[in-house]
């Protein structure tokens, strides 16, 4: 009795490890007949064929029936991941704003909100506007907190194991946040909080400018300085999530670098301060001396940290992004004449292709990693959104 009760458990997980291996394909693939499908598995035709049709009826796979016509016979049927099985939510809670991105399990966004925040809001004032700003979301988009399936939230400061930023952050107040605490109220799928220097950089290798490489250098720039690291195709986090943040040790002047910017001769009286270093940008742009040496003195600084992070990782590309990667025409190649002068080895310097939506499509792809880590290590057993498509 006892061994036709272990014959039939392993059966059911055979059956199980099956059905996820055919899953996984399809996530892999395009629109893939049976065939196509056995070949890439190794599992048999016939058993493809039962896996692939029971995926359809529980909602993980959709028929795409052949189009056009065929005088030889009918084309084989072809199946693909449905990815609005389920969502997943990437959000940035940046100084000045709130990114919220909503997007299937392909990672195609589908909602897209977003508010803006004074710099000096509390932590009560910040949260109610997240909380807000979800709830617009979701609403737009159709969806309730059950169609979720992970949420991942970036935040500026380092992130220790708890999702706090107790080491430094300049949001104020912020420290004493426990936001995974305050969005299991709305949601009960996982909830991840993270870095936004580092969920930035995996957008560029996900969907930006550095998909080409494995070893990766990401500089957020902007008012701040911070950096990401991809290793080995791997996020590296650290042991205490400070991985990158080179900004702390003063001799590399990552703290000071933006202040050239700030505080440049002959920015008027009239812009806001949080718009000075646009105007010095548009300024050197425009051939104004004082404004290209504050940005060569920027950019001098900005240098020194940068060649000690090339130095001590040796990256395939630093990526240039943040709010300042709007100027990349006036940093790039001076930047890589300093790193030239300061390093055994230059790698490229690429600007960001995904601007100011970088963080939160880095907390989409670490959302979405998320869920692939639960489904190929739990299994099938997640709730599947009903058809709508």
């Amino acid at each position: 009795m006892t061994d036709q009760v272990i014959a039939g458990t392993d059966l059911s997980r055979l059956r199980e490890l099956n059905s996820l291996t055919v899953v996984r394909a399809l996530r892999d693939q395009p629109p893939t007949t049976v065939t196509e499908l056995a070949n890439v598995t190794g599992l048999s035709r016939p058993a493809v064929d039962v896996i692939a049709q029971g995926l359809v009826s529980s909602g993980w796979a959709t028929v795409v029936e052949p189009g056009g016509s065929s005088t030889v016979g009918r084309p084989a049927r072809r199946y693909r991941f449905r990815a609005t099985a389920g969502h997943v939510i990437g959000v940035d809670v940046g100084a000045h704003k709130i990114l919220v991105l909503l997007a299937d399990l392909d990672g195609n966004v589908v909602q897209t909100s977003r508010c803006a925040v004074a710099a000096d809001a509390d932590p009560a004032e910040r949260l109610a506007a997240l909380d807000q700003i979800l709830a617009q979301s979701l609403q737009e988009s159709g969806k309730s907190p059950a169609d979720i399936w992970a949420v991942t939230v970036g935040v500026t400061g380092p992130v220790d194991a708890s999702g706090r930023t107790t080491l430094f952050t300049p949001l104020p107040g912020w420290r004493t946040v426990d936001l995974a605490a305050h969005l299991s109220d709305r949601f009960t799928c996982p909830i991840i909080v993270e870095n936004d220097c580092k969920l930035a950089a995996l957008a560029e290798r996900w969907q930006g400018t550095a998909r080409d490489a494995n070893d990766i250098v990401f500089l957020l720039a902007g008012m701040r300085l911070g950096a990401g690291l991809i290793i080995d195709g791997v996020l590296r986090r650290g042991y205490g999530g400070a991985a990158g943040e080179i900004g702390a040790l003063k001799a590399v002047r990552w703290l000071t670098a933006p202040s050239h910017l700030e505080k440049c001769p002959g920015v008027p009286a009239t812009v806001n301060p949080d718009d000075a270093a646009a105007w010095v940008f548009n300024a050197a742009r425009a051939g104004n001396r004082d404004a290209r040496t504050a940005v060569n003195r920027y950019v001098k600084d900005l240098a020194i940290g940068t060649a000690a992070l090339v130095l001590a990782l040796d990256p395939q590309v630093v990526v240039y992004g943040g709010g300042f990667s709007r100027s990349a025409d006036l940093v790039l190649e001076p930047l890589h004449r300093e790193l030239q002068k300061l390093c055994l080895r230059v790698p490229d310097v690429r600007a960001s292709t995904l601007g100011a939506d970088s963080v939160a499509l880095g907390a989409l792809r670490l959302a979405l990693n998320e869920v692939d880590q639960r489904l190929f290590t739990m299994g099938l057993s997640a709730p599947v959104a009903p058809r709508r498509d």
